[in-house]
């Protein structure tokens, strides 16, 4: 266990690492063209980096278990916060997502992803065999997946809300609840979001575009036009670090959600696979890590924070290829932006300890065995 933990943490640090380099070669001309200095956004990020390392080793040595003893507390602060961004929060091309606090933007519903998986993992523990009873176990679960996904729809962020609803339902059919149950929620579900997708004119527009990318051919747009140029100009090899030339303003915020294409351009396929690999590896050891947990509940939200992070960066790299709709979701420790690599790195450090924990416990018993 402790070699895994090793691994991880070498795996995460690679990924911020390159997401340094990356950041800098895909911010530069924007930045100098906005802020006449080519180190402006490089410098924010890096402090960013700086801040989500730190809670990385932080939250590695707080025992996961308080996180259980907390969980309804840990809800009830988030959907106040989720409450307060909608009431609070300037609202930036349309929505309302952040909360300013001056060293850098706060998104709550980035922390919601990560608390509703710790909810549902202890109420899943409770719960036990009752969570395959539909009344007595599985629908008090989605009493606050409805409050927390919704809270996020109508900032309005949908594909973030989207990801909430398919993380929870996953937690809770690892965790034991019915297939139909699960499914057939989750059906309804996608029927009442793709209603309110058609409501909100940027998701009709996502939509309606991706679906006429299928039928007639085409881009979705003019980001992902030129982030397919990126991946196909990159080649096998890639044309080098700092030698993007669609950084150079062809495409448009390219050091954020786009960063994945940037990758492409300067590292080749082989840069893009190597770092899916990457992705998966994190994903199979916090597989691992789960499994040894020696409780129910360790063993769900090691399994929850594993399914985020390898999520969102396929969900990612899907969008940058044109392969799924534009959603605005992060590469996770690469892309631009404070809350995202902060919260992941929280992520990682409760994995860790999750681990560690698991491994003191096997350490005694053989102790005392011995």
């Amino acid at each position: 266990m402790r070699k895994l933990v090793k691994i991880l943490f070498a795996l995460v640090v690679i990924l911020m690492f390159f997401g340094i380099i990356l950041v800098f070669s895909a911010s530069g001309t924007y930045s100098a063209m906005k802020f006449d200095s080519i180190y402006v956004l490089f410098k924010s990020h890096l402090w960013k980096v700086i801040i989500a390392f730190v809670a990385l080793v932080v939250f590695a040595s707080i025992p996961y278990e308080n996180y259980k003893k907390h969980s309804k507390i840990l809800i009830l602060g988030i959907i106040f916060l989720l409450l307060l961004t909608l009431i609070i929060a300037p609202k930036v091309k349309g929505a309302s997502r952040w909360i300013d606090l001056g060293f850098v933007q706060f998104q709550p519903s980035e922390l919601a992803k990560i608390i509703i998986v710790m909810h549902l993992a202890s109420m899943i523990e409770r719960k036990d065999e009752l969570i395959k009873d539909f009344q007595k176990g599985f629908l008090l679960t989605m009493v606050w997946i409805v409050i927390v996904a919704g809270l996020v729809l109508i900032q309005p962020n949908v594909s973030t809300s989207a990801i909430i609803v398919l993380l929870s339902f996953t937690i809770l059919f690892v965790g034991g609840a019915r297939l139909k149950h699960v499914l057939g929620t989750l059906g309804g579900a996608a029927a009442f979001g793709g209603i309110v997708m058609m409501i909100f004119s940027h998701s009709r527009e996502r939509v309606l575009g991706y679906v006429n990318s299928i039928v007639n051919g085409g881009d979705l747009n003019i980001q992902v036009k030129q982030a397919k140029i990126a991946l196909g100009s990159g080649g096998i090899l890639g044309v080098g670090l700092g030698h993007s030339r669609q950084s150079d303003l062809f495409l448009p915020e390219s050091y954020g959600d786009f960063i994945f294409s940037i990758l492409g351009e300067e590292l080749g396929l082989v840069g893009t696979i190597t770092i899916l690999i990457i992705y998966l590896s994190i994903f199979l050891i916090g597989l691992i890590i789960a499994k040894r947990s020696d409780d129910r509940f360790g063993q769900l939200l090691g399994f929850g924070i594993s399914f985020n992070i390898v999520f969102s960066a396929f969900i990612n790299a899907g969008v940058v290829a044109g392969i799924l709709p534009t959603t605005g979701i992060t590469l996770p420790f690469i892309s631009f932006g404070g809350t995202s690599i902060i919260i992941f790195a929280m992520s990682v450090g409760i994995l860790i300890n999750i681990a560690n924990q698991s491994a003191k416990k096997q350490e005694l018993r053989a102790a005392q065995v011995g």
